[in-house]
């Protein structure tokens, strides 16, 4: 994350899901991965405002709405933990959604960890570049209001 912009980039991404009896793997990696890009367009940009006076939505076509692309992410490791289910006769499980719930939690964790040092302990989605810059910028002003002038200086 550069903290002068406020850009975050996603440089790693670890998964270990449990899809029952994997018949297709690549199948199975691809609707992984098109969750993870779900869940991490959500983390990072997509952002559905709406006008504060008409309650029009102000990203209304995808001209306005910003969604993750290819460039956007990082290799994704996989590694599968195969435990077949005992509720069909193939022992398959779903493989999508898991994609999905994880990215956000393992996303906006990474960026609060990213400027913890700064005391930020939560952020809302989507983290733009902006709202980040936002929240770095106000917890350092937090910190120079908080920290003691030295002897015979004023804070103006």
């Amino acid at each position: 994350m550069d903290p002068d912009t406020g850009v975050t980039k996603v440089v790693g991404h670890w998964v270990v899901d449990d899809v029952g009896t994997i018949i297709n793997p690549t199948l199975v990696k691809g609707q992984i991965m098109g969750g993870i890009a779900q869940g991490m367009g959500q983390v990072l940009m997509e952002d559905k405002t709406y006008g504060p006076e008409t309650g029009q939505l102000l990203a209304g076509s995808f001209m306005d709405y910003c969604m993750p692309r290819a460039d956007d992410f990082c290799h994704v490791a996989f590694k599968e933990n195969e435990v077949p289910t005992p509720t069909n006769l193939l022992g398959v499980k779903g493989a999508g959604e898991a994609g999905a719930v994880e990215s956000l939690s393992a996303g906006v964790n990474a960026i609060v960890d990213a400027v913890s040092h700064l005391g930020i302990e939560q952020t809302d989605t989507p983290c733009t570049p902006l709202r980040v810059w936002e929240a770095i910028r106000e917890a350092r002003a937090a910190q120079v209001a908080l920290a003691p002038a030295a002897p015979g200086t004023y804070l103006v």
